[in-house]
């Protein structure tokens, strides 16, 4: 049963000044925050079960708080295409918060993608329904009071949009899981209803201790933050040191996608940056910490960024429900502040608190993708591992290498070689990208380049070397490598990458096995149009309906030459390359999420999730029964799916008062 007896539409019309005061410059935390916001009015719509408002009215500004104290809130549900927006307003402004949230914008891009066009304007387009006004913008840049006739003109456009959302409701709304909109709600009221709270003097002291740790460095140079910060300069520095500026090839970009010629490779998961920052020559890597001191900018902004939020209020977080093609929440657009990329250790996870009388739980899904390959593919070996519990990558390099008793502590690197290949190799991830992967950093871990010593290690042998050698097209690709080492280190490196991904696919039978039926499913299924079901899984024309009710969606797939003349499937307006390794990639990862959700749905019934970053839910608990609730809710996180009988799932807890200290 859904908590509410009626759903009102609500669309507000908003002042700003287009030079400082607007949206295209601000967050919608800080916007609706602000000092200056005015809202010139809203209108809404009530849809009841046994009562229906045929025409959305409009009350101007005036009239909006006493409109809004009349409403039962606790049995009414808001709608809105971009409710965030719309529920931040009427929360933060006017002191109401819906018993429950749907979003149409959130809706659409679980049923259309999130590559669709899914502005309100584009799904009345699609649904055909009246198209969106533009005479809104006569009101652009207006802060005092609107004439008579743009204010009559803004009322019937608001009114209009009211109209458009509802239909699109009514169209989106048909099959959509229950379930899923419990989720948008969950979403929605991590940014609308925010329960964590920000530690100000925390956050000063990293903004001054970053300060204090660029202009050290600076003081040991000669030269100036301006020649760090232009490549330019900066390559001409390294010249005048005798070190020749690595480059690579440019990157295809939506309106260039097939770019000519090279640029710099100063980025820092730049190969050849990296192998100049941790190089022997100790003025050059100088040179690179403080370029990254001066470039990465991210730590200190983002920084100021909490520091300025601190001053408003709690912390909003901004999640974008279903932002990612397997059903993945992504940082909410237009944010300051992207909560699912913070460093584990800093200063800004720590700065983030409970409020006064709570504490923070924090789950995390242990090895999810993994262990939903397993299950999927029938890989019974990994599957056991699992669920003795052991130190899965240990287990799994022991299995793959043939060296019995394997562990952190006596083959650091060989565990390492081992998760690498079972996160990576499972999608079908070559020896070539696997290799140059490896040089950057893998999956967050450290750059790592294997050597010889290494390389015998994992049973390399000089006829091995020899035959990759005389094989034109692997020296080719191991030449092609970004890296800042001779060509014989190169190829060793590529040779012993092949033999791990080689060793990964003779152990991993079960997986390569599942690879081949994801490529027929491509051509049955996906391109054919003939349905199979596989374990929780159908597969249909052109998408694959989940175990939540929605479906992964691979829209226009056709098969066509790629630019080598090869044939290739490849879907979307973006042409995205599709293939058994990334399906399987696909579909794992789709499943995860609704293993992870499946469990924070649970959870909120009892104690609200205030944020997720990635396998990962974040929970606040009263502090008195906190160590309590950690066991709840790490039991509620590992039930058994009834979809997936057998997966055995395990978290990683903690909990604290601080989510730095939580995990």
């Amino acid at each position: 049963m859904m908590p509410f007896k009626r759903v009102m539409v609500l669309d507000f019309e908003t002042a700003w000044c287009s030079s400082t005061y607007t949206l295209t410059k601000m967050t919608t935390e800080s916007y609706i925050r602000d000092p200056r916001f005015k809202a010139w009015g809203a209108a809404y719509k009530v849809l009841g079960y046994t009562e229906r408002e045929t025409k959305p009215r409009w009350v101007a500004s005036a009239d909006l708080q006493a409109f809004f104290d009349s409403v039962d809130w606790s049995t009414t549900a808001l709608l809105a295409q971009n409710t965030a927006f719309d529920a931040a307003i009427l929360h933060w402004r006017y002191g109401h918060l819906p018993c429950f949230m749907f979003d149409t914008l959130s809706m659409a891009r679980a049923v259309r993608g999130v590559e669709a066009g899914n502005s309100l304007k584009a799904l009345a387009e699609s649904f055909g329904f009246p198209p969106k006004g533009t005479d809104l913008m006569r009101s652009n840049g207006i802060l005092d009071e609107l004439p008579h006739d743009i204010a009559t003109t803004l009322a019937d456009y608001c009114v209009h949009d009211v109209e458009l959302c509802e239909g699109v409701f009514e169209k989106l709304s048909v099959g959509f899981p229950t379930k899923e909109l419990r989720l948008i709600d969950m979403t929605l009221r991590m940014f609308v209803n925010p329960l964590l709270t920000l530690d100000p003097e925390l956050l000063k002291d990293a903004i001054e201790d970053e300060r204090i740790k660029r202009e050290g460095l600076m003081a040991r140079l000669t030269v100036t933050e301006k020649d760090l910060a232009s490549n330019d300069k900066f390559a001409e520095v390294l010249r005048l040191i005798g070190v020749e500026p690595p480059t690579k090839n440019k990157k295809p970009t939506p309106t260039t996608p097939n770019p000519v010629g090279k640029t710099y490779a100063f980025a820092k998961n730049d190969a050849m940056f990296q192998a100049l920052l941790n190089g022997d020559n100790e003025d050059v890597a100088l040179l690179c910490e403080a370029r990254l001191a001066v470039k990465s900018t991210l730590e200190r902004t983002r920084a100021q960024r909490f520091l300025d939020i601190s001053t408003r209020g709690t912390l909003p977080v901004p999640l974008n429900y279903y932002g990612a093609h397997t059903g993945r929440w992504a940082a909410g657009r237009g944010s300051s502040v992207n909560l699912q990329n913070l460093k584990r250790g800093s200063a800004l996870r720590k700065s983030i608190m409970a409020p006064k009388g709570y504490s923070i739980v924090v789950c995390d899904l242990a090895q999810i993708e993994p262990r939903v390959l397993a299950w999927i593919a029938d890989y019974e070996e990994l599957l056991g591992i699992f669920a003795s519990g052991q130190d899965a990558y240990a287990a799994f390099g022991a299995q793959m290498f043939g060296i019995p008793g394997l562990s952190k502590e006596s083959h650091p690197d060989l565990r390492q070689s081992a998760k690498s290949a079972l996160l990576g190799a499972g999608y079908g991830l070559g020896w070539f990208s696997f290799a140059a992967q490896l040089l950057t950093g893998f999956l967050g871990a450290p750059p790592m380049r294997y050597d010889v010593a290494f390389a015998k290690q994992l049973g390399v042998t000089k006829d091995m070397m020899l035959e990759f050698m005389d094989y034109a097209p692997n020296m080719e690709k191991a030449l092609s490598i970004p890296r800042l080492c001779n060509d014989n280190q190169i190829v060793v490196h590529c040779v012993a990458a092949k033999q791990i991904i080689d060793k990964y696919r003779s152990a991993a039978g079960a997986v390569k096995t599942f690879w081949e039926l994801c490529d027929e499913l491509i051509i049955r299924s996906l391109a054919g149009g003939k349905p199979h079901e596989y374990k929780c899984l159908i597969f249909e024309k052109e998408r694959i309906i989940l175990p939540s009710g929605l479906a992964l969606r691979y829209p226009s797939l056709v098969n066509k030459p790629d630019d080598k003349g090869r044939l290739q499937w490849s879907y979307g307006a973006q042409n995205k390359k599709l293939y058994g390794g990334k399906l399987t990639e696909n579909v794992v990862q789709a499943v995860a999420r609704c293993v992870m959700t499946d469990g924070m749905l649970r959870i909120q019934k009892r104690y609200p999730c205030v944020l997720t970053v990635h396998d990962e839910a974040v929970v606040l608990v009263p502090e008195m029964e906190a160590f309590e609730a950690e066991s709840w809710v790490l039991e509620q996180m590992i039930k058994e799916p009834k979809y997936m009988p057998g997966i055995p799932l395990a978290a990683e807890t903690g909990v604290a008062p601080r989510y730095g200290d939580a995990k």
